[in-house]
């Protein structure tokens, strides 16, 4: 069975529409370029009414130990999601910090696959995005989907999660193609960037169920 994080809260309205609607994981982001940034104050606050089976993902961009500490401390974090960071630095992290690690790799070709095998012994779960155009300044919850076909016939070094362009209106179908364990949203449940919607997360999360 397929679960679901909703990734990028910011308002206690989204997180409990993410609880009720049954989620896996809720994801806060600590990276300011991000509309959906949060101060410790925010992750604190958000992280509070989350129950014990929910996992609470940090999301961070190579992100240095001071603001890891503080991010895990606020947002009780259960996983840390790491985007854009050297193989060598999450190994520095998960000796540190020792909780999950979620490495993700950005997705175009089927070469980009090959990075998953560098953190076979680093991180505890892949999430494969979609990478962003050139010069973006976000690593992700733009929107863009990379070719699920790419994932076909691939032996995933580690459990993994799928991210990238999904929305309720193609989630199942993804599901259907790549039999992802978990599927991660941003953008697609939102109103505007770093808006989260209510009936939107509600839709991502029925069509999941249903998938």
């Amino acid at each position: 069975m397929t679960t679901a994080k909703i990734c990028g809260l910011s308002t206690p309205e989204t997180v409990a529409a993410a609880l009720t609607g049954g989620a896996s994981h809720v994801g806060f982001v600590f990276f300011p370029p991000s509309p959906r940034h949060l101060s410790f104050d925010q992750a604190r606050m958000l992280a509070e009414p989350v129950p014990g089976h929910v996992g609470k993902v940090g999301v961070f961009v190579d992100p240095d130990d001071s603001l890891l500490a503080e991010a895990i401390g606020a947002g009780r974090l259960d996983v840390l999601q790491l985007h854009k960071t050297p193989p060598e630095r999450i190994a520095a992290i998960r000796a540190r910090h020792g909780i999950e690690i979620w490495a993700a790799i950005a997705v175009r070709t089927r070469a980009d696959l090959d990075a998953a095998a560098r953190h076979h012994e680093l991180a505890d779960r892949i999430l494969y995005d979609a990478k962003t155009p050139e010069g973006a300044t976000l690593p992700g919850g733009m929107g863009v989907r990379f070719d699920w076909t790419l994932l076909d016939g691939y032996r995933h070094p580690l459990p993994w999660a799928l991210s990238g362009g999904l929305d309720a209106g193609n989630v199942q179908d993804a599901i259907r193609q790549t039999r992802a364990p978990i599927v991660d949203v941003s953008s697609g449940v939102e109103s505007a960037p770093g808006v989260k919607d209510v009936s939107r997360i509600a839709a991502f999360l029925a069509a999941v169920a249903k998938a």
